[in-house]
């Protein structure tokens, strides 16, 4: 190439405006959580009953419970594309969902007498709870890792396993609307373990594909 045509190309690329992060983390993970809108409506659904279900004190918790996991750990996995930063704010609030769904516990087991606990903690849909939270999460997990690889993050395995702490929360958010147990003492036992799997996937596949 002369010199000139490289004078040309490089003020073009100098006068081509570039995405901010924040923009293009934003895309990422829009297009990763509408891949796993779209496998979730066309083979899952809503459950049957969503409108009766919609006026109970428990079904509503669960999406309470899921909202204040996501948020944060969103807001932390973009925070840690950033080199060196901390947890920050985003760190403290992941608290909020524990404490939420602790409350929600105490709440069933004062509200149902002790010899149900036990069918309510195991409930009917554990199984597709283990299965399905994990397979909804991986558009959205694969969309917070290309987010991170913009950003230059220092602690990847860090990094990894809270994006997949929060594509694990958008999904669970999704398959609450479908699943049909209700009971925070289910969702206390099974959910925590769904989102806890794909954090540790997230946390083993950060560090190869964060490197930089």
């Amino acid at each position: 190439m002369r010199t000139d045509d490289l004078i040309r190309a490089l003020a073009a690329d100098a006068a081509t405006p570039t995405q901010s992060f924040g923009t293009r983390a934003a895309l990422d993970l829009a297009a990763g959580t509408a891949i796993t809108a779209i496998i979730f409506f066309a083979a899952i659904g809503f459950r049957a009953d969503i409108a009766q279900a919609l006026e109970t004190i428990r079904f509503d918790f669960k999406f309470v419970f899921v909202l204040s996991l996501a948020v944060p750990a969103i807001g932390l996995s973009l925070r840690l594309a950033r080199p060196g930063a901390g947890l920050g704010l985003w760190g403290s609030t992941l608290a909020l969902a524990p404490a939420l769904l602790a409350l929600g516990v105490l709440a069933e087991l004062a509200a149902v007498p002790a010899a149900a606990w036990g069918t309510r903690l195991v409930g009917s849909n554990s199984h597709v709870c283990l299965t399905v939270i994990p397979l909804l999460s991986l558009a959205p997990l694969a969309g917070l890792l290309l987010a991170l690889r913009h950003g230059a993050p220092t602690r990847p395995r860090l990094a990894g396993g809270v994006a997949g702490l929060a594509a694990a929360a958008i999904a669970a958010f999704l398959y609450a609307s479908n699943c049909t147990d209700d009971s925070p003492l289910f969702v206390a036992t099974w959910y925590p373990i769904a989102i806890g799997l794909v954090a540790v996937v997230g946390s083993l596949v950060g560090p190869r594909v964060l490197k930089w």
